[in-house]
């Protein structure tokens, strides 16, 4: 798996994967090997150049998305520490947790919450953690992994049409879904302790169907996010910021977390982001309860009667939200 040989590479050794990884990805039509493997898909309609996408590692499905998620009451939970950070969404009175230390090794779960069919998405590579509505048009998709990747980024693939999805963007990029955007939906990344406290006890979180079938627990990605340079990318890299700093995304702008942190509270117009700490990173230490506090992010918007409201928003890496986003800016602590 990609997970696993990250940890043991040395930089040459990545370098050479990752050039690898590039050259069959070259030609201007998709590669024999794809069409080989991808017998529903449409190479004839696509927004981005194959020779921007490479293998991860893993082929189709070689990261399995978890499509049948076993729940139970966080007031039962005991193998989560209360600053690990998991992934909450609600509809009504249906709120859910989904663990990174469940998604560092799925990266998708398809679910259904408060009847709303939704794909939660996490890419450990770029650090981001999307929420998606599933529902195109009439139908509804189920999402699973190509083993590809583009700048670095999880490609899904939905399996009723088997169109090529950005992670980080929700958008088509090769298929009959080319140029459709999937809904984002409001989320947070959040510590345990703070979910739990927020939703009760008895709120659902997700757990292992069998829990010995991965590491659960630990990260495959030992140190990665203070690491120097991101793992098979090869495109520009941000200026001002570390590639792999953190950055609170939200509707194509993005403010470095060393901001947010330090002010505690900002605000841009009606747009209001928080921070406060206990929160572990999952790309620090092996063990993810005792990787370094990242601290907890939240970002709503104020109504016309004050009130405050969740909107959707990324916690990734400064160097994804530059390569999805090269002409945006970057807003950090020396502005």
């Amino acid at each position: 798996m990609r997970t696993l040989a990250l940890a043991a590479l040395t930089v040459p050794a990545l370098a050479l994967v990752a050039a690898l990884s590039l050259s069959p990805a070259m030609a201007r039509e998709a590669p024999s090997g794809w069409l080989f493997e991808w017998g529903e898909t449409d190479f004839s309609k696509s927004s981005v150049s194959f020779d921007e996408i490479m293998s991860g590692g893993p082929p189709k499905d070689g990261i399995p998305s978890i499509d049948d998620p076993v729940f139970a009451p966080a007031g039962e939970i005991e193998d989560l520490a209360d600053t690990e950070p998991v992934m909450s969404f609600f509809v009504g009175d249906d709120h859910r947790a989904y663990p990174l230390q469940i998604l560092i090794w799925h990266e998708i779960v398809n679910d259904t919450v408060g009847g709303v069919p939704i794909a939660v998405t996490f890419c450990p590579l770029c650090n981001s953690a999307v929420v998606y509505d599933r529902r195109v048009g009439d139908a509804v998709l189920d999402f699973g992994t190509t083993g590809k990747l583009r700048n670095s980024d999880l490609v899904m693939y939905d399996r009723q049409t088997e169109s090529w999805w950005q992670q980080f963007t929700g958008e088509g990029i090769v298929g009959v879904h080319t140029g459709t955007a999937l809904k984002r939906l409001p989320a947070r990344v959040e510590s345990f302790g703070l979910f739990r406290e927020r939703a009760g006890a008895e709120a659902k979180v997700l757990v292992p169907s069998r829990a010995g079938a991965r590491a659960y627990g630990v990260n495959p990605y030992a140190s990665y996010d203070s690491s120097s340079r991101p793992f098979l990318y090869n495109g520009d890299l941000p200026e001002g910021i570390e590639p792999l700093a953190r950055v609170v995304v939200v509707e194509g702008e993005a403010w470095s977390l060393e901001l947010i942190r330090d002010a505690g509270r900002y605000e841009q117009g009606d747009l209001v982001i928080t921070w406060e700490s206990g929160q572990n990173s999952a790309l620090d230490s092996r063990r993810i309860a005792k990787g370094k506090d990242v601290g907890n992010v939240v970002v709503q918007r104020a109504g016309g009667d004050g009130d405050l409201e969740d909107v959707p928003y990324d916690i990734a890496f400064a160097f994804a939200f530059h390569a999805f986003h090269p002409e945006a800016p970057i807003h950090t602590i020396t502005e």
